[in-house]
């Protein structure tokens, strides 16, 4: 496969703390040529008068690196980006480098990170193919990473805990499960589905969460609703496992996503949870034409990307909070207490949950009741809903005892 990957180099003026997602609205930045200089005005300031007192000031050179979709996918990526922006903005002296890999093959993003490495205090990885970067982060002792969705393995495939990367996976089977009781007790033609994009783990979670609390709503509040999904769509994930589904196989094919979108539309699905990166640009385009249906967006706030005339096709958005970690570890390698770790984040440290607030969601009072109950259950770990790899299936699931 050919191995192109594109640098842009950018001095951050300002953040937006939350974008979009599935929308093509791009975070606030202005960017440079490659090969131009990525100090900030702040930080050229600050490092002439360190200069003339005789010290050294330097901010954080940060590099954040994607791949097939960059980082105004305004979703997964812009969110992790976000996170970055918000830190710069309280230090501006730092910079960030955005890095995009347009193929997705697993060797070709390996060789994107390795050849920037050395030029980079901290690389920000998103998503599951970077987790090789193992090998690479041992080799480079010196340069902090931030991986995100997936955990590093070494040459040999095994994962290992390194101390200057700090790896952050997500119960995005909580998040979809949110989805699944909204959408089971809001639909009207009594189907629903999901739109994912690659069978990694991270996005079978979200099906299984989904498929999870569409059983429980139905189990515990007689809920009347059919998860619907297309045999000619059904994903692998990365066991080589049939999981069903329906998956577009790509995060950045807009055409594709409107097909699945039409298609599921055509089956009289209503409401669709759409986890499926710069792809989701097609459902949300497939929703709106069609005008009879609803969308839950996914990893952030949707809601302005859904705007469809005086109308709106967001039901609500399930979040994977992203940013907020990004920025707190940024800050760690910062003031030098970061500290190297494969982490599990959850509704117990806030990191999964759903969109309530008024104005910015179109759930019934009842329906916001009920998923309350629902968190409260998850936060404790009274329910446990079904994901890729956490032995439970979510056919069988009810959440009840």
């Amino acid at each position: 496969m050919k191995k192109t990957w594109k640098v842009l180099t950018g001095a951050v003026l300002v953040a937006s703390l939350l974008a979009g997602c599935g929308a093509s609205g791009a975070a606030k930045s202005t960017t440079a040529a490659a090969g131009e200089n990525t100090t900030t005005a702040a930080a050229a300031e600050g490092e002439t008068k360190a200069a003339k007192d005789g010290e050294e000031k330097k901010g954080l050179k940060i590099a954040i690196v994607s791949s097939p979709s960059g980082v105004d996918d305004g979703s997964f990526n812009q969110d992790n980006y976000n996170g970055i922006l918000s830190f710069i903005e309280k230090h501006p002296d730092a910079s960030v480098t955005p890095v995009r890999e347009e193929t997705g093959d697993t060797a070709a993003v390996m060789q994107a990170v390795n050849d920037i490495v050395a030029d980079y205090d901290v690389l920000v990885c998103c998503g599951f193919q970077f987790a090789g970067i193992g090998t690479i982060a041992k080799d480079n002792p010196d340069t902090k990473f931030i991986l995100v969705d997936s955990y590093p393995v070494d040459a040999d495939g095994q994962e290992v805990s390194l101390d200057n990367v700090y790896a952050m996976q997500f119960k995005e089977q909580e998040s979809g499960f949110f989805a699944g009781i909204a959408a089971a007790l809001e639909t009207k033609s009594g189907k629903v589905a999901v739109v994912n994009g690659i069978a990694y783990p991270s996005n079978v979670n979200y099906q299984y969460g989904f498929m999870s609390g569409v059983n429980y709503a139905k189990a515990k509040y007689d809920a009347k609703a059919e998860y619907v999904e297309i045999p000619s769509y059904a994903g692998t994930d990365v066991t080589n496992k049939n999981v069903g589904g329906n998956y577009i196989g790509n995060f950045s094919d807009e055409a594709t996503g409107k097909v699945v979108g039409k298609a599921l539309l055509d089956k009289g699905v209503d409401i669709m949870l759409v986890a499926a990166g710069g792809s989701g640009n097609g459902v949300f385009t497939a929703v709106k034409e069609a005008g009879n249906a609803q969308v839950i967006g996914c990893d952030v706030d949707q809601y302005d990307d859904g705007a469809n005339g005086d109308k709106n096709i967001i039901l609500t958005s399930v979040l994977k909070v992203m940013h907020s970690n990004v920025e707190k570890q940024l800050e760690k390698v910062l003031d030098g207490s970061f500290k190297g770790e494969n982490a599990l984040l959850g509704a117990d440290t806030d990191s999964t949950g759903y969109v309530s607030a008024d104005g910015r969601q179109q759930l019934s009072a009842e329906t916001l009741e009920k998923l309350e109950d629902a968190y409260k259950k998850v936060q404790s770990g009274e329910i446990v809903p079904a994901a890729n790899f956490n032995n439970m299936t979510p056919d069988d699931f009810t959440g009840l005892k």
